[in-house]
């Protein structure tokens, strides 16, 4: 009996420590490394608003520091208190109630955005960036510059603009059209004139 006991235990201990429902990356640390980890990563993107790490990194922080930001959209003392109990910086609490939330105001979500570098050398391990989309100037002139000039409008204007040339080739053919009478005109009034000049003579002779 003592031995079915301890392997009915052993059995019991074993399915508790199995990491069902446990879908997020640990990063290979223990739950308060990984707090403290994540916590210092975000101070450093909000005030830094650009930084290098691993993608795995980038995508945990991701949906560690997008929820602030969303907190910071109303500037209140209990939104404070929350996100400073996550980051305990006030540097960073002052940045992102202050810069960062009117920056993102109008943003519905999807704050950040990874761009991958590739690998590195030594581990290999699969490099990015993560910054916050609305402090990468570069790429908001970008994104006016294409919002303006559309393949939708090009092609609109390309069917206006042919509608009005062929307008524009049809006009000629009509102002021919009414002229050619008042050439006809030109031409006859001279012909009357020797018409009128002929009796002045005959009255001359008959004198």
């Amino acid at each position: 009996m003592g031995h079915i006991n301890r392997s009915l235990r052993a059995f019991n201990l074993r399915i508790n420590t199995m990491r069902h429902g446990k879908k997020f990356n640990h990063l290979g640390r223990t739950s308060s490394h990984r707090a403290a980890l994540l916590s210092n990563m975000a101070s450093s993107l909000i005030l830094h608003k650009r930084i290098e790490t691993t993608v795995a990194k980038a995508k945990e922080l991701r949906k560690y520091i997008e929820p602030m930001i969303t907190r910071s959209k109303t500037d209140n003392t209990n939104n404070r208190r929350v996100v400073f109990s996550y980051l305990q910086n006030k540097e960073a609490i002052k940045e992102l109630f202050g810069i960062v939330s009117e920056k993102v105001a109008d943003r519905p979500g999807g704050y950040t955005r990874i761009i991958k570098l590739g690998n590195r050398l030594g581990d290999n391990a699969e490099v990015c960036f993560i910054e916050l989309v609305d402090f990468n100037e570069t790429m908001l002139a970008a994104a006016a510059e294409k919002a303006t000039k559309t393949r939708r409008s090009r092609r609109a204007t390309t069917k206006k603009d042919a509608v009005e040339a062929a307008s524009v080739a049809e006009t000629p053919s009509a102002e021919v059209v009414e002229e050619a009478p008042s050439a006809e005109v030109v031409e006859e009034t001279p012909a009357e004139e020797p018409a009128s000049e002929e009796p002045k003579e005959d009255k001359g002779e008959e004198a």
